[in-house]
């Protein structure tokens, strides 16, 4: 099959626009992340607003299952780098919570005030500063803008510390963007400001995976050509790389309820995340979900 170029490159990234009431969602994923947080807050099971920098957005939000925790699942959003904060996304932590897992979601620094590297290490400095007060093994997902900071962190060049990136067991990147060079083409990049020396030592998809890195990059079938194109180049090439990888389209789902796997514990999705090896595979879903299994 021939693919014809792209030659409207804002509207291949656009999602909003090509969801039906695509308008709508955010107010629905604010209303739903409050009701959340309250209901941890009264049950003594949340810790809101813990200080991981400087910078006023470096902040994370800890969610703490009702028993001893199992390790620590890190809930990292999206929106180009630029919307959102954490106060958006704390229900994406009900279901690795209800699975006996503590969940941290950050906020951190919104473009153009920084650089995407610049974001990397600040997600950086929130994992550490998380992981100094969970024990166990620890998970990253995120989605979108998110996918590409979790998958950034599980490079060679991570900015992560040797033995915190050594805990890191899934890494699960939803709907992710694994190579920044398209995205200096986009509209978007009069505020990203994506050069190509950061395309280049930012973009997952250009950069070596740690040793023992288990991936999954997961993406709904109805989503947009290239968030599915994005999704498959990074398990593709870092599958020749040597790591565990699997590549998932889910049918049915878009961008903006493609995360809704998180909410629920028997979910495909979040089986892949918080399974304890690289084997488990999707055996147990009944959905048609395509994937590449694990190395090995």
């Amino acid at each position: 099959m021939f693919l014809l170029p792209i030659t409207d490159w804002d509207n291949a990234y656009a999602n909003a626009p090509n969801i039906p009431n695509g308008d709508q969602w955010p107010a629905r994923w604010a209303a739903m992340a409050q009701a959340f947080r309250e209901r941890m807050v009264s049950q003594g099971r949340a810790q809101l607003d813990q200080v991981y920098g400087a910078g006023s957005r470096q902040r994370f939000d800890l969610f703490w299952p009702a028993c001893e925790a199992k390790g620590l699942v890190v809930v990292v959003h999206g929106g180009f780098w630029m919307r959102f904060d954490k106060s958006m996304w704390s229900h994406l932590a009900a279901g690795c919570v209800e699975m006996g897992f503590a969940v941290a979601v950050p906020s951190y620094t919104l473009c153009p005030e920084v650089r995407i590297r610049d974001i990397s290490r600040e997600i950086a400095q929130a994992i550490v500063q998380t992981a100094a007060r969970v024990a166990g093994p620890i998970h990253l997902v995120g989605h979108s803008a998110g996918g590409h900071l979790v998958t950034r962190m599980v490079t060679t060049t991570t900015p992560l510390p040797e033995e915190v990136g050594a805990r890191i067991g899934e890494t699960l990147s939803i709907s992710g963007l694994h190579d920044l060079r398209p995205l200096m083409r986009t509209t978007l990049n009069t505020t990203l400001k994506i050069d190509e020396t950061e395309a280049l030592e930012e973009s997952p998809a250009l950069l070596q995976p740690r040793t023992g890195v288990r991936l999954t990059c997961w993406v709904g079938a109805s989503e947009r050509a290239e968030f599915i194109r994005q999704n498959a180049l990074l398990g593709n090439v870092w599958t020749g790389l040597g790591a565990g990888t699997r590549v998932v389209e889910e049918p049915d789902r878009h961008h903006f309820d493609v995360v809704e796997g998180l909410l629920a514990p028997s979910s495909p999705l979040l089986t892949c995340l918080l399974q304890d090896d690289g084997s488990a595979g999707l055996k147990n879903t009944r959905s048609p979900l395509a994937f590449y299994p694990a190395n090995g």
